[in-house]
């Protein structure tokens, strides 16, 4: 498995799509024909369910389904693993999300997160938009990891791990255009003139965007390259010269 750093974060919420029963669960939902299938037979859309969960604020059970217009809210220890048109979602422990409507009743145009973190990934298509109390990042078909920092005073680690990703946070604006991890803090206030800075790569691995990618019929940018890139969180800065890398650039305020 490839290397990874924790800042908060627990071995265990990492590493959950190595245990038996996230692997099982992945492998019932592609055997029974995955999204389509369900959507078409009616079936819920939950992949893996464990802990206490509330859905729109009362108590969910694992057959339910999370719709667009869903507010999900993860207690300790919970998480919950869902699949919405060609979007995957893994919402970690004492997270707060919501799910707005797109274009369709099965397309996602807005991913909200209050508190807590959440693993997305999103096939390609009309854009989509994360959003948290300090970031705003415009998804054009990507994978990300997003958690706000409740301890920091909202402060948002933002991920874009592969994928185009339009980022705003205060007054700064930012095109992210990766192949590996490129990291951002989303600053709830300036620091040395920035709301928009680099972070290193903390909290998430390849391999789970890997699982759910699979789970709507994906592959990661570096499965289809089949090779990766520095996952140092900084691959967009060149930090002797203080500019910022063409893939990623911030237009002057």
């Amino acid at each position: 498995m490839t290397a990874h750093t924790l800042q908060g974060r627990s071995e265990a919420e990492v590493t959950w799509f190595q245990r038996r029963e996230a692997i099982a669960a992945a492998g019932a939902w592609l055997a029974l024909g995955g999204w389509d299938t369900a959507a078409a037979q009616q079936r819920g859309n939950v992949v893996e369910f464990v802990g206490d969960i509330l859905l729109n604020g009362r108590r969910m059970l694992p057959q339910q389904t999370v719709q667009t217009g869903d507010e999900v809210q993860t207690g300790p220890g919970s998480r919950l693993v869902f699949v919405i048109g060609d979007a995957a979602f893994h919402v970690r422990q004492n997270s707060r999300l919501s799910v707005e409507r797109g274009a369709t009743l099965n397309a996602v145009s807005l991913l909200r997160l209050l508190t807590g973190a959440v693993v997305s990934v999103f096939g390609r298509g009309s854009n989509r938009t994360i959003s948290t109390p300090t970031l705003t990042a415009g998804i054009r078909g990507t994978g990300v990891y997003t958690e706000v920092m409740d301890d920091q005073g909202g402060r948002t680690y933002f991920c874009n791990c592969y994928g185009a990703v339009d980022v705003a946070a205060g007054t700064d604006r930012a095109f992210s255009q990766a192949s590996y991890h490129q990291s951002f803090w989303g600053e709830p206030a300036a620091r040395n003139g920035r709301f928009i800075r680099p972070a290193n790569a903390i909290n998430h691995t390849d391999e789970e965007l890997e699982f759910l990618a699979r789970l709507v019929g994906q592959r990661t940018a570096w499965q289809i390259a089949g090779r990766k890139g520095i996952k140092d969180g900084k691959g967009y800065m060149d930090d002797q010269a203080g500019q910022m890398h063409p893939a990623m650039t911030m237009p002057v305020r």
